[in-house]
């Protein structure tokens, strides 16, 4: 009984999930998705966010 339990469900999580007709998008797919949709709700956020890790990464690669 416990056999029959856990093929059905591998097998429930093993197909792909479909949200309104579409595929399942992958973690870096949905990842991207919703910074898209945050930098589009608070962009003030994502350009200070972006300029501060260019300051850094930029006063950490100087090149002397």
């Amino acid at each position: 009984m416990t056999d029959d339990m856990n093929i059905q469900s591998h097998e429930r999580h093993s197909k792909p999930i479909h949200l309104a007709g579409q595929e399942a998008m992958s973690a870096g797919d949905a990842a991207i998705e919703c910074m898209k949709q945050y930098a589009q709700e608070r962009p003030e956020v994502v350009t200070l966010w972006a300029f501060g890790i260019g300051f850094v990464l930029g006063w950490k690669l100087k090149p002397w």
